[in-house]
C-alpha cells in the first residue's frame, strides 16, 4: 500500500476519531483547502475498503471512519509502517528552507537530495524557485560546485523565516499544545515538515518560557491579543535554541536608544532576566530590543484610549482618510462612525509598526477572505495604497484591514433577544467581524460580545446563552459550539441548532438577569458613571480658550508658562521638553485647518485638562501628513502619567472627534470659549448617553 503524507495525516487525524469531524476540521488541521480534503478523502475510500472501513459522510455534520475497531488499529499500525513518502513541492522546498537554515556549513545537493529522497535534478529546480523568496527575507542563497549550498545573512532574518514556515504549516496554538504533549523519549526522526517544525523547540524550554512570559504579561498594561502571545512564546523559543547554538542577533543601536523609554522596554529586560535564571545562560541585550518589538506592535485595546498615545493622532487621521476614500467606492458615508475609527487606528498602529520592521505577518484566513469579500478587499487595498504610498502593506495585512470594514458593513440594527459570546484567538478584526455576522445571519440575537481564550472564567460565561469558540476549549465545563472565523453554512447550522435551544429558556435566564441587574449590576453601573462624570466634569470646568498676546521666541514655551501660571502643570520647563520631544517625531498640525494638537502624559500634570491657545501671529508647524501648514490656535490635551481608564477612554474619545468631526474642526478654528464649552458638554452627553443608557437597553 503506497500512501502520500497528506492522505497518511487524514488518517492518522481520523482513525482515532469517534465522533464526526467537519471536512473544515480537517482542512484545518493540515492547512489545506477543504476542496483539497474532499479530494483525498474520495481516494481513500478504497484504502478504507481494503480494512473493511467506510467513511461516513453526514451532509452538515462531517466526516467519520466507521467498522471494526480491531480493524481501524490494524491500519494504523500499517500507516505506521509506512516508509514511503510523497512531499508536495511546498513541503519539500519547506523542509530544504529549514535544513539550511539550521545548519551552519555548506551541505551539498547529494546529500540534501538523499534526506528527501529526490533527484539531484529536482532539489537543484527547488533550489531555483525558492531563491527569490529567500532574497525577500533580505538572505543569499550560495551555491558553488564542489562547495555545496547554504544561506547567509542576518540572524534576524533566519529567524524570520522559521517563524514564518510554523507560521505557514501549523496553526500557533497547535504549535505550542503539540509541543507541549510531545512524547519526550520519542527520538524517532519525523518526515513531515510538521514534524520537523515540532522538532525546532525543546518541549521543557517551551513551558518554562511560557511560564515566564505569563508572569511578565501582568506588568502589562493592556492585554495581549491570543496570537501575539502565542506568537512572543514561539519567538523567545527559537531565540534560546538559536542562541544556544552560538546563533546571535545585532539590534539597531540608535533605534534601541529610541525605544528605551517605552514601558515595553523596560518589561523585556525583566523578561530576559527572568529567561537568564531559567535557562542558566547569558542572553545578549540586543534580544531586548526584538521582545520590545513583539510587545510594541501587539497592544490590544478595546476602549478609546489608544487614541491619546503618542503619534496614534497622526495614524487617525490616516485612518479617516482610508475610511473616507474606500467609503466613496462602496458608495457609503462610513466617515461617522467613530468607534469604527478608534477600532481601525488601534489595529494599523502595531500593524504598521511590524511593517516597518519587517517582522513576520502571517494570515491563515488570506484566501479565505480574498473569496468571501473580493469586491471589497480589491477596495481597500486600492484605498490602502493611496493613504500609506510609501509603505508596501502586504496582502495579509490588508485582509485582516479588509476584516475591520467587513464587521462594519455586516452590522445591523434589529431586535435582539439571545446572547452569544465569541471566544476567538485571531485578533480584536476577526472576532468583531464573527461577531457581526452572528448578528446578521441571527437577528435573534440581541447582544455578542468577544473574549481572549485566556482571560475565560465561569462567571463572565455564566452571563451568556451561546457560546462560539473558533479554538477548541478543552477544559470548559459546558457545551459551546466550534467554527470557524469565516462561518461556513455547516457551521452556522450548528450555531442556529444551538440558538434555537437557548431561545426555549430565554424566559427563565431572562428574569434571573433582570433580577441581579436590580441588586448588583446597577451599583457598578452607577459608579462607573460617577467616574465619567467626575472626568467630565473636570475637563469642562478646567477648559480655557487663552488668548496670548505675545510670545517668546518658542510659542510653545510662552503656552507652558500660561499653563504654569493658571495652576494646571507645576513645571513649565518640563512640559516645554516633553511637548518638544513630541513635535520632533512627526506633525501635529491637523490638515486642511489652521489648528495644532500637542498632547503627553506627565506627573507634572494636576489633572486631565483639554486648552486652547489663540496665537497672536500664525505660526508654519509640520502638519500630520507632512506637509507644511499655518497655524493660529493651539490645542493642548494633558493627562497624568498615572491615569485611570475613565480619563483615558475621555480624552481619547475627544481625540477622535478632532479628526473625525468636521463641524467640531470649524467651531474650534472660529469660535470663543463660549461655544467650543457648549459644544464639548453636547459631546459629552452623547458619549454618556451612547455608553450607558444605550447599554442598558441591550441588558
Amino acid at each position: 500500500m503506497y500512501l502520500t503524507s497528506r492522505e497518511r495525516n487524514i488518517l492518522a487525524f481520523l482513525l482515532p476519531a469517534e465522533e464526526e469531524k467537519t471536512v473544515k476540521q480537517v482542512a484545518d488541521k493540515l492547512n489545506v483547502s477543504t476542496r483539497t480534503i474532499h479530494r483525498e478523502l474520495t481516494r481513500l475510500e478504497d484504502v478504507l475498503a481494503a480494512y473493511q472501513l467506510t467513511l461516513s459522510k453526514k451532509s452538515g455534520s462531517g466526516v467519520v471512519i466507521q467498522g471494526n475497531p480491531e480493524n481501524k488499529q490494524h491500519l494504523k499500525e500499517k500507516v505506521a509502517q509506512l516508509d514511503g513518502v510523497e512531499l508536495s513541492k511546498e513541503e519539500r522546498e519547506s523542509i530544504l528552507l529549514n535544513t539550511l537554515i539550521q545548519v551552519r556549513e555548506p551541505i551539498k545537493l547529494f546529500t540534501l537530495a538523499s534526506e528527501l529522497n529526490v533527484t539531484i535534478a529536482a532539489i537543484s529546480q527547488d533550489l531555483d524557485d525558492m531563491e527569490n523568496w529567500i532574497k525577500s527575507f533580505d538572505l543569499e542563497l550560495i551555491r558553488k560546485k564542489g562547495y555545496g549550498v547554504e544561506i547567509k545573512g542576518d540572524e534576524v532574518k533566519k529567524r524570520a523565516v522559521l517563524s514564518n514556515l510554523i507560521s505557514r504549516h501549523i496553526d500557533l496554538f497547535a504549535f505550542v499544545e503539540k509541543i507541549k504533549t510531545k512524547n519526550k523519549e520519542d527520538n524517532e526522526r519525523g518526515e513531515t515538515i510538521s514534524d520537523r517544525l515540532l522538532g525546532l523547540v525543546d518541549p521543557q524550554k517551551l513551558e518554562k518560557i511560557e511560564e515566564q512570559v505569563q508572569e511578565i504579561g501582568k506588568e502589562l498594561p493592556y492585554h495581549l491579543a491570543d496570537s501575539a502571545y502565542i506568537g512572543l512564546v514561539v519567538h523567545l523559543s527559537l531565540a534560546i535554541e538559536r542562541l544556544q547554538k552560538g546563533d546571535t542577533i545585532h539590534f539597531h543601536e540608535a533605534y534601541k536608544q529610541e525605544i528605551q523609554a517605552e514601558p515595553e522596554y523596560q518589561i523585556a529586560a525583566a523578561l530576559i532576566k527572568k529567561l537568564e535564571t531559567a535557562f542558566s545562560m547569558t542572553i545578549p541585550e540586543d534580544e531586548i530590543g526584538y521582545i520590545t518589538m513583539h510587545l510594541m506592535g501587539a497592544k490590544l485595546r478595546e476602549n478609546q484610549s489608544y487614541l491619546l498615545e503618542e503619534t496614534s493622532i497622526d495614524l487617525a487621521q490616516q485612518a479617516k482618510e482610508l475610511i473616507r476614500k474606500a467609503g466613496e467606492q462602496l458608495n457609503m458615508d462610513l466617515t461617522a462612525n467613530n468607534r469604527f475609527l478608534n477600532d481601525l487606528t488601534t489595529h494599523l498602529k502595531p500593524a504598521i509598526y511590524r511593517i516597518k520592521q519587517q517582522m513576520n505577518i502571517h494570515n491563515p484566513m488570506l484566501t479565505e477572505i480574498k473569496q468571501d469579500y473580493s469586491e471589497l478587499f480589491e477596495i481597500v487595498k486600492e484605498s490602502i495604497a493611496a493613504v500609506f504610498p510609501d509603505i508596501e502593506i502586504p496582502e495579509e495585512e490588508i485582509a485582516y484591514i479588509v476584516l475591520h470594514f467587513a464587521a462594519v458593513l455586516l452590522q445591523t440594527e434589529v431586535h435582539k433577544d439571545i446572547r452569544v459570546l465569541v471566544i476567538c484567538s485571531t485578533g480584536i478584526g476577526t472576532s468583531k467581524m464573527l461577531a457581526s455576522k452572528l448578528e446578521r445571519k441571527f437577528p435573534e440575537i440581541e447582544l455578542v460580545k468577544h473574549q481572549s481564550i485566556f482571560d475565560l472564567n465561569e462567571e463572565a460565561i455564566s452571563k451568556y446563552d451561546v457560546i462560539v469558540s473558533t479554538v477548541l476549549l478543552e477544559n470548559l465545563n459546558q457545551r459551546y459550539v466550534h467554527i470557524s472565523p469565516m462561518l461556513t453554512e455547516e457551521e452556522a447550522a450548528k450555531v442556529k441548532t444551538a440558538i434555537r435551544k437557548a431561545a426555549l429558556t430565554q424566559s427563565q435566564k431572562s428574569s434571573v438577569r433582570a433580577n441581579k441587574m436590580m441588586k448588583g449590576d446597577f451599583l457598578v453601573n452607577l459608579q462607573e458613571m460617577y467616574r465619567y462624570s467626575d472626568v467630565i466634569l473636570q475637563v469642562l470646568n478646567r477648559f480655557n480658550l487663552f488668548y496670548l498676546r505675545k510670545v517668546n521666541a518658542d510659542f510653545l514655551k510662552s503656552i507652558c508658562h500660561q499653563l504654569q501660571r493658571d495652576g494646571i502643570i507645576e513645571n513649565a520647563n518640563v512640559l516645554f521638553e516633553k511637548l518638544k520631544k513630541r513635535e520632533s517625531q512627526g506633525g501635529l498640525g491637523i490638515p486642511g485647518t489652521q489648528l495644532a494638537l500637542f498632547h503627553t502624559r506627565s506627573d507634572i500634570v494636576h489633572g486631565p485638562g483639554f486648552y486652547m491657545f489663540q496665537l497672536p501671529n500664525k505660526e508654519n508647524l509640520q502638519a500630520m501628513d507632512e506637509t507644511e501648514t499655518e497655524v493660529s490656535r493651539i490645542l493642548i490635551m494633558l493627562a497624568p502619567e498615572t491615569i485611570n481608564e475613565e480619563a483615558l477612554d475621555i480624552l481619547s474619545y475627544l481625540s477622535g472627534l478632532l479628526v473625525q468631526d468636521e463641524h467640531c474642526l470649524q467651531l474650534l478654528q472660529e469660535a470663543d470659549e463660549r461655544e467650543i464649552r457648549q459644544f464639548l458638554t453636547q459631546q459629552f452627553h452623547q458619549f454618556i448617553q451612547e455608553k450607558f443608557y444605550h447599554e442598558e437597553k441591550r441588558s
